[in-house]
């Protein structure tokens, strides 16, 4: 939850929030290696404050640039690396329009300008910064923790070899006022070496327990497995099964209509429209529903989602890392998938899946409503397995079953 101002940072102005910064962590509620769904999740906890919100992303190849929430009214926004869709940078790009709260200060806002004095002051001794001849700017480096200074063009001869004494004081008296400040897991330091490019950050590694990011294997027309705990399901399965596998599911809803029978080649696709049975149990911190027969009580299918955004059902689930292959392989099997160029994941486009599988038959049109400013995606089947791929290529969601 968002951290609300404590007695020592009532100062912030009208319209101005306050977070409290943690270096190489976070800052407020949002933390660094968080999954972009939990960021959403503490956005809606606080609404009035985070009203205006946008997504950016790239419509072409998602996972070519970073998905980026922005808080303009709020002068930051937030880097999720595109493939773990996990928090790598935080970025205060408007220092004046948020005060961040420190030990039992604030800097920053209207009110409270985030000189390199202030800073110096209120964060202590570090290594000298250093000087970005080609930006006119000044880099300050605390472990997890960036300030960017602009330098006036007259003053550039005060630097020799990229790098000034401290603290940082202008022939005149002044001293630069914080144009950036940027928040990013500390371990980044030592991997690129301080005062690299903030675009190497990376986020923190995942526990070995963790179950976001899981890889979920999946062998067409016979299982799937889940590498944390080494479970398996197989079509077929009850949902006593499920329960013991995967736990208690995030929800559980009836499929009322099932929208493909009409192309059954029986003549009960009618009656079997209006009365399916079938129910779902959703695990949508995993990212995959699971389909059961309403008779039989046994898996029909697994939908595995890959969370893109730019999809209709963006952030509604986790993003599930699965790979899929094909049936026919010996040996270990875990083994084989990783090691097998015939691998399908979350990152292959639809031109790989149709190297690996085949051509396939003309695709059905899937609409997400009227409501839906994203359009229409396109159905391939093949035998065991159908994939949801959208206008630009990538796979929205796989759906699982046995022919």
């Amino acid at each position: 939850m968002l951290q609300r101002p404590r007695r020592n940072c009532v100062g912030a102005a009208m319209g101005v929030i306050a977070l409290h910064l943690r270096p190489g962590l976070g800052i407020g509620p949002f933390s660094i290696g968080m999954p972009i769904c939990d960021a959403f999740a503490r956005i809606e906890e606080q609404p009035d404050i985070y009203d205006v919100v946008h997504v950016k992303y790239s419509d072409e190849d998602p996972l070519e640039l970073d998905i980026v929430l922005s808080f303009p009214d709020h002068g930051f926004h937030l880097r999720f690396d595109p493939v773990s869709q996990r928090l790598r940078l935080i970025e205060i790009f408007d220092v004046k329009r948020l005060q961040i709260c420190y030990a039992t200060s604030l800097i920053g806002g209207p009110s409270t300008p985030a000189t390199f004095v202030a800073v110096y002051a209120l964060f202590g001794p570090t290594f000298p910064g250093m000087y970005d001849k080609d930006r006119a700017v000044y880099n300050l480096f605390y472990p997890g923790l960036s300030f960017t200074f602009p330098v006036p063009t007259k003053y550039t001869e005060c630097f020799r070899n990229g790098e000034a004494e401290l603290p940082l004081e202008f022939p005149d008296g002044t001293t630069p006022i914080t144009s950036r400040i940027c928040i990013y897991d500390s371990s980044t330091d030592s991997k690129v070496g301080v005062g690299s490019s903030l675009r190497k950050a990376s986020v923190p590694p995942l526990p070995a327990s963790s179950l976001y990011m899981e890889e979920v294997y999946a062998k067409l027309g016979e299982e799937v497995r889940f590498t944390v705990g080494g479970q398996h399901l197989c079509f077929g399965a009850s949902p006593q099964d499920v329960w013991t596998v995967l736990g208690r599911p995030c929800a559980i809803h009836k499929k009322e209509v099932d929208q493909m029978g009409i192309h059954c080649a029986s003549d009960d696709h009618q009656l079997r429209t209006t009365l399916s049975g079938d129910y779902f149990y959703n695990y949508f911190t995993r990212g995959f529903d699971i389909l059961f027969d309403g008779k039989t009580h046994t898996i029909k299918k697994f939908i595995l989602h890959s969370n893109y955004p730019g999809h209709a059902d963006f952030n509604s689930y986790s993003k599930c890392n699965f790979i899929i292959s094909n049936s026919d392989y010996d040996g270990s099997f875990q083994n084989e998938v990783v090691a097998s160029k015939c691998s399908i994941t979350p990152s292959t486009k639809w031109e790989q899946v149709k190297e690996i599988l085949g051509e396939c038959g003309q695709a059905a049109i899937q609409v997400h409503g009227s409501s839906s400013p994203f359009g229409s995606t396109s159905v391939y089947g093949y035998p065991n397995v159908a994939f949801e791929v959208m206008k630009n290529g990538y796979i929205a969601t796989v759906t699982l079953f046995k022919s």
